[in-house]
């Protein structure tokens, strides 16, 4: 089940959907959604196309946050440093109530990255979580977790994860 349909709350099954190389960092969320879905405009993280360009553009709802950890099973803080995200920052965004568009890009990011390490562990998530949370030599000994401040440095780590399905050791 795709991370973003469960962090929703939605049972139904979904699909990846292919998008341009300049999105790759969000293929991996990318769903379809059931026609009742489609009905309703609030009913969540659209699958794909405009809806969801314009709501990263927008700002994630804050609580977005507190779903992605319980589901990454990581504490928020993790999540907010690995997003490159200051004490001070998240707390005026708690007031605020949304994220960035650069905020919520590297949100999306992170679950993408987290959905790839799932599907390379067999939705193993304690696996994923330490994946994660591990130096990597092919990233230089850097964590995946740390290497997501950038569209470079996530692509990096959707690669290494590419190579580690292919067989390639790192």
């Amino acid at each position: 089940m795709c991370l973003f349909k469960k962090m929703m709350g939605r049972g139904t099954e979904t699909t990846l959907g292919a998008t341009v190389l300049a999105f790759k960092v969000l293929e991996p969320i990318l769903m379809t959604l059931t026609t009742q879905q489609r009905r309703s405009q609030s009913d969540g993280l659209p699958s794909r196309g405009t809806r969801l360009h314009d709501l990263v553009h927008e700002g994630l709802p804050f609580e977005y946050l507190e779903r992605i950890a319980s589901l990454l099973q990581m504490q928020p803080g993790v999540i907010t440093k690995a997003i490159c995200i200051a004490p001070s920052t998240l707390a005026r965004r708690a007031k605020v109530g949304r994220f960035n568009a650069v905020e919520s890009d590297r949100l999306v990011a992170l679950v993408a990255v987290f959905e790839k390490a799932l599907s390379l562990l067999e939705n193993d998530k304690a696996a994923a979580t330490k994946l994660m949370s591990s130096p990597v030599r092919g990233l230089g000994s850097r964590c995946p977790l740390d290497m997501l401040g950038t569209i470079v440095e996530t692509n990096a780590v959707f690669d290494i994860i590419y190579q580690l399905e292919k067989g390639v050791l790192m």
